[in-house]
């Protein structure tokens, strides 16, 4: 299973009334994610779209267990879970340490330019070696 983790320092503009994340944000932090876990494939995902190629949320379910608050250090793990020909499935982990904060999940599909669904590039990691892919 390909996947990278990824670590955020909680910015007070992402933050409520309360110093607490505001839910939305965690979508931004997903996005991240995705980006951050294909750079480290040696994928740029500027290039993807340059290419005329788009990789759009079409699903997400996300599940909070606990708040995040201003200047948490969070540690946000994607992970591929299934490959399919236009789309594919992510699973998302935001943590503060041990504790787990919100989990998710994502349907993203490759669409062209006219928005018409379009085979995926090939996403396989350029750069990671085997033992960082079964971590």
């Amino acid at each position: 299973m390909l996947q990278h983790s990824l670590e955020i320092r909680v910015a007070y503009q992402e933050t409520d009334g309360q110093r607490r994340v505001h839910h939305a944000n965690y979508l931004n932090y997903f996005e991240r994610g995705r980006v951050e876990m294909l750079r480290s494939f040696g994928h740029d995902y500027k290039a993807i779209e340059d290419s005329g190629l788009m990789l759009v949320v079409t699903e997400m379910n996300v599940r909070y267990f606990a708040p995040a608050d201003f200047d948490d250090v969070l540690t946000v793990t994607t992970k591929v879970v299934e490959l399919r020909k236009v789309r594919m499935r992510h699973r998302y982990e935001i943590r503060r340490g041990d504790m787990l904060l919100v989990e998710a999940d994502s349907v993203i599909a490759c669409v062209d330019r006219t928005g018409k669904l379009a085979r995926l590039p090939d996403l396989s990691p350029k750069y990671q070696s085997d033992k960082e892919l079964a971590s």
